[in-house]
């Protein structure tokens, strides 16, 4: 089987904000083979800068675009190619983007691997440590306390039993996100989770007197209070407060994790499969957080394909205890793919079908494809 052709898809509702939403808009990753085996793979970042590590010509010897890389390799040799791109966008990658449009093409090689196998990604990964994974509503923090009330009851009628909240009303200051995560805990009551995600708003005194606050409340987990850059702040904070510090979405590749397992001491270690190098790196990073006795939780705020690899990770892994579920009402989160990965009490089930057993709704990308709207869209 050899690669055919590899397409960066741009999608993007009509409308958007500037507000911290990852659902506005997409970048998929479509890898077809010459046995007509199609795989999708997402990526989240920005798309028309992803899309350009996708379509760029050569330069020369290590600044290829993606595209060139791939066309008539065999889909099989993912670690093989992991790295082969990885080398060929050594001048311009490393890090950041080019790593993040490399787990898309990750992400796509697996399904492709599945499907051709007839087997779930996660029975490839290795293991089966779980069928089904307890899920938190993920969700963007309400401006008022009587908006973030009504919300998280709404998440816990609908069977949650973890609810997370981050950005948007939170990071404008101490007291008023203490009275915000005081009252969502009060309105979720004992038996559920509350984690808060303050985006890296904090200064290291702020977050040290947050956590200390955050963790007479109960809460779960502080997230990402910090600039991601700031390491030694992450220690001296990790070092001083019993509250979990969560952290890891703004990074790629394990070297980067290296330094917040090993330095940082993060608690709850937060791989986004579409950001830190897909599934082959991921799993990399969620066993060098099991060697380090911490939690992997991923990041995952886009749609179902991202989603459904989410799942298949954490089915072959022992230390996650959490899937991250958006409740984002965009199309793009909950219409990109057929058959539409729901919770039931609280619970989502591991895909059981071959390669990512997920199904892309075409017609949702001829309607938010960038190329099937006018220019001025």
């Amino acid at each position: 089987m050899r690669i055919t052709q590899v397409e960066g898809i741009i999608l993007r509702l009509p409308v958007r904000t500037s507000a911290v939403e990852g659902t506005q808009d997409d970048l998929l990753v479509r890898i077809e083979t010459d046995e007509g085996i199609v795989g999708y793979g997402e990526t989240d970042t920005s798309p028309q800068v992803g899309k350009a590590v996708v379509d760029a010509e050569m330069s020369h010897g290590i600044c290829y675009g993606l595209r060139d890389i791939l066309l008539g390799q065999d889909p099989f040799d993912i670690e093989q190619l992991w790295e082969l791109m990885y080398r060929k966008t050594l001048y311009y990658g490393r890090q950041a983007v080019a790593l993040h449009v490399m787990s898309a093409v990750d992400m796509a090689l697996w399904d492709i691997l599945g499907q051709a196998l007839g087997k779930p990604v996660h029975q490839l990964l290795g293991g089966s440590y779980c069928t089904e994974v307890r899920a938190y509503a993920s969700a963007v923090m309400p401006e008022t306390v009587a908006e973030m009330r009504e919300a998280v009851r709404s998440y816990v009628e609908r069977g949650f039993s973890a609810v997370k909240l981050g950005w948007g009303g939170l990071g404008k200051g101490l007291r008023r996100d203490v009275e915000l995560a005081a009252a969502a805990k009060d309105e979720a009551g004992g038996e559920v989770d509350i984690m808060i995600d303050i985006g890296h708003a904090y200064d290291l005194k702020t977050a040290l007197q947050a956590a200390r606050e955050f963790d007479q409340i109960g809460i779960y987990w502080m997230e990402e209070p910090l600039p991601p850059d700031d390491l030694d702040g992450y220690r001296r904070l990790c070092d001083s407060t019993p509250l979990r510090i969560a952290a890891g979405e703004n990074e790629a590749g394990r070297r980067a994790f290296r330094r917040l397992i090993s330095y940082a001491r993060v608690d709850v270690i937060q791989p986004d499969i579409s950001r830190a190098g897909g599934l082959t790196e991921t799993k990399k990073i969620a066993y060098m957080a099991y060697d380090a006795n911490r939690p992997c939780v991923p990041h995952a705020f886009k749609s179902d394909i991202l989603l459904a690899a989410t799942l298949h990770l954490l089915a072959a892994i022992p230390n996650s205890p959490f899937l991250e579920y958006s409740v984002s009402e965009s199309p793009l989160r909950n219409l990109l793919v057929k058959d539409p990965l729901l919770p039931v009490d609280g619970r989502v089930a591991v895909p059981a079908k071959p390669g990512l057993g997920i199904e892309v709704n075409q017609d949702l990308i001829c309607k938010y494809g960038v190329l099937a709207r006018s220019a001025t869209a």
